[in-house]
């Protein structure tokens, strides 16, 4: 029997999903382990291989292929637990890291600190200023040597950063994306000087202008460079050891996947693939059920996620902000707040108000339910409730503490003057509020309507949240995927997921267009993408290209991604490009703002090379005999005022199209659904839970 397996390292649980060649679904949670994520992991393949009956190295050795996506590169940029790094830079421009730009005090903070101007301050550099080094070198905007590379001082620089014991090395110089000689010069010499430094040049990881965004972009792929080597190499060796033979495959940001052995050079690119790999999934189930727009809505243990399938497609954005710093990187548009159900709730001082993280309990000490902790969190707020069962965490593996639920709530709610189980209400209803306000932000904002969508919810805490903020923005329909198979989405994501490498090049064209240059860009940088594909083992029936353009009008700084035909482009295929960029710039900014006459230029030729891998296969449910009403309990119901005895149902005991109506409890092994006063729920002959919201 063959197998494929997706994993992916949270920050809280570690996610494993097996699929049998048969398209059988095995899924397990075990916590993260944060002193060595590897070990989570394969306590995840080991709960698996237990579940299907086999031992470790069976599944191992019949593993046709092992999909990986992570927080671990995230989680050491936040925790800003990477290592000691130095950068070598322009002479003259040592301090861009620190300057940053004008919204540097300000970007990527959440609302409730943005209110607070004064308090307002840079973030920690992630690399000290004594660290960045200066060389003599220059070349202009068209790749020319004005400065030759002071190679003398160059050597100096990089002994210097040696002796301060750096374990990676940034090189990021001016203009190096249309002439890169002198950064390669760099990279050669500290192989010389120092074999075996992790280092990093800006031409290889960011092709776009940007001085800043290209600095910032190098110093964080050197700063968590050596944890993320570390972790996938161990990985690598501990897979091999069991049996498996072929290369790891790395969810990307962007959502492919690459072999690890490009991982490890670039591991800048894993940064947020955790949640992409679950927008990679909603759209391979979107094509299945045949829904052109969804929300996607990630709730795990540490944070929830939000993103947009529009028309079919993932939206994407190209700049990433974390930690404050801002960096230009190809990626689906997954915007995080700190909502998981780990979000420690406290009271602040000043307003007196109750508040829901962004701080979170994590895996270890984790909500105090667990018994570890005594910080209460949403988790503890909906045991409270009488939401969850304390015996049926992860299928009743891990016993939850009521008792130390309430004692940790109890505090606050003396301070609030309030009942335990009414506070326990507050904390879930703002947690709620605040993920229907990052929905509001990614589809009003951007002039899209979020009732003519649907909702894809996972994540161990998505299907437990998800009636209410859906009500609250007027949609009708949500999909728990698959039902238990929800808490693991992003490990089955990773599953759905091509091989995908990209490749940039930064121009500056105006029109009239030089078609033969254009043309000839496309094709060196399809012909780089031809050769990785062979080289990753994949026939020409497998591969496929997609190109597009970054236009802006002229005097503008900001440019939008516009699509372009494959093969040989003529002055009718370009025109058909501007006119579709018209179309794309006027929805973002309004019937009748698009101008020509501005004139129009191109600032970026972009190559995704695609190597398509096999798919899932969309599961089919046979109906139970069972009887899927398990019980009552009593649960606290916001929507009415008090507690009621609510029905409680076995998710995996319904049989297909079987109704359920709230209010009501349906328990998976994994993950709990609730069903609030006015909406409904069956499950559909994929094992979808598909629930409607009345009334809207």
């Amino acid at each position: 029997m063959k197998y494929f397996c997706g994993i992916d390292t949270g920050g809280t649980f570690t996610d494993c999903t097996v699929i049998d060649e048969s398209g059988n679904i095995i899924i397990a949670k075990c916590p993260s382990t944060p002193d060595d994520y590897s070990v989570g992991l394969f306590n995840a393949l080991e709960a698996c291989a237990g579940k299907i009956g086999i031992d470790p190295d069976a599944l191992m050795q019949n593993m046709e292929h092992l999909f990986l996506g992570t927080t671990v590169g995230t989680n050491a940029l936040i925790q800003m637990k990477g290592a000691k790094t130095g950068m070598l830079t322009t002479r003259g421009h040592k301090d861009s890291l620190f300057i940053m730009k004008s919204a540097g005090r300000s970007v990527g903070l959440p609302i409730e600190k943005l209110l607070h101007v004064s308090r307002h301050q840079k973030p920690d550099p992630i690399i000290p200023r004594k660290l960045v080094l200066e060389v003599s070198e220059r070349v202009d905007w068209k790749g020319e040597v004005y400065l030759p590379l002071n190679e003398a001082e160059a050597e100096q620089a990089i002994r210097l950063l040696v002796e301060q014991g750096v374990e990676a090395i940034a090189i990021s110089l001016l203009w190096s994306i249309v002439n890169p000689r002198h950064e390669l010069a760099l990279k050669q010499m500290v192989g010389e000087i120092a074999p075996g430094m992790f280092v990093s040049c800006s031409h290889e990881l960011i092709s776009k202008r940007g001085e800043y965004e290209r600095a910032v972009g190098t110093a964080i792929n050197c700063f968590i460079g050596p944890t993320m080597k570390k972790y996938v190499e161990k990985i690598e060796q501990n897979s091999a050891e069991l049996g498996y033979k072929k290369p790891i495959l790395v969810l990307q940001a962007n959502g492919g996947v690459v072999p690890s052995r490009e991982v490890v050079s670039k591991p800048l690119y894993t940064i947020s693939s955790g949640p992409a790999a679950g927008v990679t999934g909603s759209a391979f189930l979107c094509d299945s059920l045949g829904y052109k727009n969804a929300i996607i809505a990630d709730m795990g243990g540490t944070s929830f996620e939000a993103g947009i399938i529009c028309d079919g497609e993932p939206l994407s954005a190209s700049e990433t902000i974390i930690n404050q710093y801002a960096f230009s990187m190809p990626r689906l548009d997954v915007e995080s707040i700190g909502s998981g159900g780990g979000s420690i709730l406290w009271v602040e001082e000043f307003s007196g108000t109750l508040k829901v993280g962004p701080q979170s309990a994590g895996a270890d000490p984790g909500p105090a339910c667990y018994g570890k902790g005594v910080q209460p969190t949403i988790t503890d707020a909906n045991l409270v409730l009488g939401i969850l069962n304390p015996d049926n965490f992860l299928g009743g593996k891990m016993l939850l503490d009521k008792s130390k639920s309430i004692e940790a709530l109890q505090v606050l709610a003396e301070k609030m003057d309030m009942e335990v189980e009414a506070l326990a209400a507050g904390a879930a209803q703002i947690a709620e509020t605040k993920m229907a306000e990052l929905i509001r932000q990614m589809t009003l904002q951007r002039g899209l309507d979020p009732r003519e969508f649907v909702v894809i919810a996972y994540g161990g805490a998505g299907p437990t949240h998800a009636c209410q903020y859906a009500k609250e923005l007027g949609i009708k329909r949500i999909i728990i995927p698959m039902g238990t198979i929800s808490s693991t989405w992003s490990a089955f994501g990773t599953l759905c997921a091509d091989v995908l490498h990209i490749y940039e090049k930064s121009d500056l064209l105006s029109q009239p267009f030089d078609l033969e240059h254009i043309n000839s860009t496309f094709s060196e940088l399809e012909s780089e993408g031809l050769r990785q594909l062979e080289e990753d083992g994949f026939e020409a029936a497998d591969i496929e290209f997609q190109r597009f353009f970054e236009i802006k009008y002229k005097m503008q700084i900001h440019q939008l991604a516009v699509p372009v035909p494959n093969g040989y482009l003529d002055e009718s295929d370009l025109e058909q490009v501007l006119v579709h960029y018209e179309e794309i710039y006027e929805s973002f900014y309004g019937k009748g703002s698009a101008y020509r006459d501005a004139g129009v230029e191109i600032g970026l030729f972009k190559t995704n090379a695609i190597g398509k891998m096999t798919k899932p296969k969309v599961p089919t449910c046979t109906d139970t005999n069972e009887e899927p009403l398990s019980g009552h309990r009593e649960i606290y119901w916001r929507d009415l005022g008090g507690k009621q005895e609510t029905p409680i149902y076995s998710g995996q005991d319904l049989s297909v199209d079987y109704a359920v109506s709230g209010p009501a409890v349906i328990e998976y092994p994994e993950t709990t659904v609730v069903l609030h006063p006015g909406s409904s729920g069956k499950t559909d002959r994929s094992g979808n839970f598909i629930i409607e919201l009345e009334g809207l």
